[in-house]
């Protein structure tokens, strides 16, 4: 029997990089059920606008969409519930301490399927920019562009 080719699912927040500095990373596990991989490894994901709480000293990620499965039944999952993520006790205080004290927030940066088929979450611990450093991160981001267009000629 042969194997499926693996396909690269990664699904970036690309407004996480321009709203936040980005200081320290995480990678989390994900509590789903029933069609919700299905519709990950479909690529049916939105991290735009999610974001992660605490809940009782568990950390949740929320407004995470998942887009229902098509060939799901009566059981298919919900879009935009609650997601568990899964970190170890270390981190979990780790990150709990940063968001209660300095003024950190954890945003989601990416979501990816590793080799062994398990859905995992990239976390940002994160500091909100002022709006002159967006429009800093504007002008390198045009810059390079630039500099890119002028050594293809």
């Amino acid at each position: 029997m042969a194997h499926a080719p693996k396909q690269n699912i990664s699904i970036k927040n690309k407004k996480a990089t321009f709203e936040y500095e980005l200081v320290e990373r995480f990678v989390a596990g994900m509590k789903l059920v029933g069609t919700e991989i299905k519709s990950i490894r479909g690529g049916k994901v939105n991290l735009t606008d999610s974001y992660c709480q605490f809940v009782r000293n568990e950390l949740y990620v929320i407004n995470l969409h998942i887009s229902e499965y098509e060939l799901g039944t009566c059981n298919n999952h919900i879009a935009k519930r609650d997601r568990k993520l899964l970190l170890s006790r270390k981190e979990l205080d780790k990150l709990a301490k940063k968001v209660k004290e300095s003024g950190f927030t954890i945003v989601p940066v990416k979501l990816f399927v590793n080799d062994r088929g398990l859905a995992k979450l990239e976390i940002a611990l994160a500091r909100g920019k002022k709006t002159y450093d967006k429009r800093e991160t504007l002008k390198e981001k045009d810059a390079k562009r630039d500099i890119d267009r002028m050594m293809k000629f």
